[in-house]
């Protein structure tokens, strides 16, 4: 072989040598949370490499000794090299996959396939689970916000990267007087995947209007020398109802979000991967002083508070005697418009016109620091009498809480003239006409032989039947209204009747392809089904509590573990864009074959202890 040949075929082995690190590959690795050892319970995460290939990894059904919690890519990379001349460009992206611990062992997992290209497969011990007491745990969660845990994680009213602040427009008010609550998100975490509240806050006393005013996107703030991301995730108008001192008591959101989880890889050192936290969060509570309307308040008050101006319409232009006509009266403001009240018109008006009550229309907008719209009320009247008549002026007397008075606003009146319209029974009636109070003359004799009906037992019948009747249905009614006043009672026989009119909305949302809102109603479903089935508000349930509690009234433990299983799927379901739509079907079928296995264990329950109940009855006597 010349020198020449042999100088040629070195280059290409040169070339070679330097393409090989371009081919597409995948990789697998194992990282414990914070570089820890794995234990029974904890997280642990299967980061997928992917080289130069343009397929995606799908989500594993199952990881050995594991369940599979979250799935997302969690970073892309890309370089160009040049080598002799020849350019080249290459490309990675790494996927996190997000496991809980849930069995002691040794383990293995893949090789998994990419398009058509094989991982390698790695291994992973499982330990045994860390000795710690439940409520060393929630303080350790509470202390740590970054804390990993499968379940959320309640922080009270916050913490340094998470908390909610409640505010309220006016500590001081008067009664009725518009007040704006609001609850703003405080938030340092790199991403925020959901927010949703579990209740209402408590508004005890206040009369609340619900706005849709609140932020669509985050804003950047400094509180306190820190950088928050922050949104208004709530927003309510209130009117106070009574004078005192009255309490607003925020309620629980759950809030899910990215945070940043460090470790040190021995290659590349100190590195970062985004895993998902999910964690119960509750506002502020507030103190609210409400001063009483000054006293003494005008005879004429309508309730309103506020600022508002009332005006008067007269559609028509000619009047006939004992045909209806109409006139209207719009009041327009901003303040608690849908209890204003106008003053009896029948006291006000002319006696030869007779009003009737109104027909009233409310158009109104919650905004973002009242209520302002319009009431209109439209009046029918009918003249009952030829001439010309005075439609007086009407006041609208309301109390304004900026300048601290009773303030009026008048809606003109109108001078009417009535012609002669078609005579009418009533009017009849008003000219005299009177009843002929001339006796019948009797249809037969009356002999000796008659007998009063009153000594029949037929007579009488006519009074027993209907008093039974009347007994026999003032007993069902009490019994009626006792079931229901024990409204818990009530809603526990119903729940099952209510999820599946729940899990109807799920089904229409699986057939519409929304799988956001698919998993919202399944959730409805489940959790408000054991609120009511167990008797308890939902922003008490917990795992604990759900676990305790049917434990005590349901026949079938394994149908208690696949609720819990199922709450916790969907949850992270929710959050996870991969697959939603495959697996919707499978939920939607999992989620009413477990509340009607759960449903069926609680009732065999309920019939296996009254039989019980009655055979001790038994052998009592």
């Amino acid at each position: 072989m010349s020198r020449r040949q042999l100088r040629n075929l070195a280059l290409l082995l040169m070339l070679l040598l330097a393409t090989t690190g371009y081919g597409a590959s995948v990789s697998l690795r194992v990282l414990g949370s914070r570089g820890r050892a794995i234990g029974k319970g904890d997280t642990f995460y299967i980061i997928y490499t992917v080289q130069d290939a343009d397929a995606e990894p799908q989500r594993p059904s199952s990881v050995p000794g594991a369940k599979v919690l979250y799935f997302d890519r969690t970073g892309q990379s890309s370089s160009y090299t040049s080598v002799n001349g020849q350019s080249r460009s290459s490309h990675s992206s790494e996927y996190t996959l997000t496991l809980r611990a849930t069995e002691e062992g040794s383990f293995s997992f893949g090789p998994v396939s990419v398009g058509g290209l094989k991982s390698n497969r790695v291994s992973y011990t499982i330990g045994k689970e860390t000795d710690k007491t439940a409520q060393q745990a929630r303080q350790d969660a509470y202390n740590d916000p970054n804390a990993t845990s499968s379940g959320p994680k309640f922080v009270g009213t916050g913490n340094g990267n998470l908390f909610l602040r409640a505010s309220v427009s006016k500590t001081d008010a008067y009664e009725k007087e518009a007040l704006v609550y609001t609850v703003k998100l405080y938030c340092s975490f790199s991403a925020i995947r959901f927010v949703g509240a579990t209740a209402a806050p408590k508004f005890e006393g206040f009369v609340v209007e619900e706005s849709s005013a609140t932020d669509k996107s985050l804003h950047f703030e400094s509180y306190n020398g820190k950088q928050y991301a922050t949104a208004v995730i709530a927003r309510y108008i209130i009117f106070p109802q009574m004078k005192g001192t009255l309490k607003i008591l925020g309620n629980t959101y759950t809030v899910a979000a990215d945070e940043r989880q460090y470790y040190n890889d021995p290659l590349f050192g100190s590195l970062s991967t985004s895993a998902p936290v999910q964690l119960n969060v509750k506002p502020n509570d507030l103190t609210i002083n409400v001063k009483a309307l000054p006293q003494p308040q005008p005879s004429d008050f309508s309730g309103g508070v506020g600022q508002f101006t009332l005006t008067s319409q007269l559609p028509a232009q000619k009047f006939l005697t004992n045909q209806a006509a109409s006139v209207i009266y719009n009041v327009k403001g901003a303040g608690n418009l849908k209890y204003v009240k106008l003053p009896e018109l029948n006291t006000l008006y002319p006696s030869q016109l007779e009003v009737y009550s109104p027909e009233t229309k409310v158009d109104a907008t919650v905004g973002t620091s009242n209520v302002n719209g319009e009431v209109r009320f439209d009046y029918s009247f009918m003249p009952l009498e030829e001439g010309e008549f005075k439609i007086p002026d009407v006041t609208l007397v309301y109390f304004n809480p900026a300048t601290g008075k009773y303030e009026k606003s008048v809606a003109k009146g109108y001078t009417i003239t009535v012609g002669k319209g078609n005579a009418s029974a009533k009017s009849q009636t008003r000219l005299g006409l009177r009843f002929d109070d001339k006796l019948m003359p009797a249809l037969s004799e009356l002999t000796h032989s008659s007998k009063p009906d009153v000594y029949t037992f037929v007579y009488w019948l006519w009074y027993i039947i209907p008093t039974v009747l009347f007994i026999i249905a003032l007993i069902g009614y009490r019994h009626r209204l006792s079931q229901l006043s024990d409204i818990t009672t009530l809603r526990s026989k119903k729940a099952s009747k209510m999820a599946r009119r729940r899990l109807r909305k799920a089904a229409a949302c699986m057939k519409a392809g929304d799988s956001d809102n698919f998993y919202d109603e399944i959730l409805k479903a489940v959790w408000g089904y054991l609120g009511d089935k167990l008797k308890m508000p939902t922003s008490e349930l917990s795992r604990e509590n759900i676990s305790e509690k049917l434990g005590q009234i349901a026949t079938d433990s394994k149908a208690v573990w696949e609720v819990l299983d199922l709450l916790d799927e969907c949850e992270f379901a929710k959050f996870s864009p991969e697959n939603q739509s495959k697996n919707m079907p499978l939920v939607y079928k999992k989620a009413t074959e477990t509340l009607d296995r759960l449903e069926e264990s609680i009732n065999k329950s309920k019939e296996k202890g009254s039989s019980q109940e009655q055979s001790e009855k038994g052998g009592a006597k």
